[in-house]
């Protein structure tokens, strides 16, 4: 059984920052990708930023620049650093660990980030 517990999120001004962090567990997740979705009312979830087994980054394109994500492979975790946050940032923010397509995607349950004034 995956386990993913999600930490950090809440409320920043515009040009804030914040950071979410996330700890997986049940398994080795040396091959999967892990990283962060989010989903605003009345958008489809969107990729913010992952980091891939190899250890290569990707990131969405409103977030890049912005946003830095890394990776700790021996704790498991994946972390992201908000930065010059604005109020389009305002979603759920979802951690993901993904071992497709050998092995499942997992979610975490979600941490609301606001950024407003």
């Amino acid at each position: 059984q995956v386990n993913i517990v999600e930490s950090g999120g809440g409320l920043a001004q515009p040009g804030g920052s914040l950071r979410l962090s996330c700890v997986a567990s049940g398994r080795r997740f040396y091959t999967y990708a892990l990283g962060w979705y989010r989903q605003a009312p009345g958008h489809e979830r969107e990729l913010v930023a992952r980091v891939h087994g190899a250890g290569t980054t990707e990131y969405g394109s409103s977030v890049k620049g912005r946003f830095t994500v890394s990776r700790d492979m021996a704790k498991n975790t994946v972390s992201l650093q908000m930065d010059n946050l604005q109020p389009e940032d305002t979603a759920v923010y979802f951690c993901n660990v993904d071992g497709s397509p050998w092995a499942g995607n997992y979610w975490g349950q979600g941490t609301q980030v606001t950024v407003s004034s």
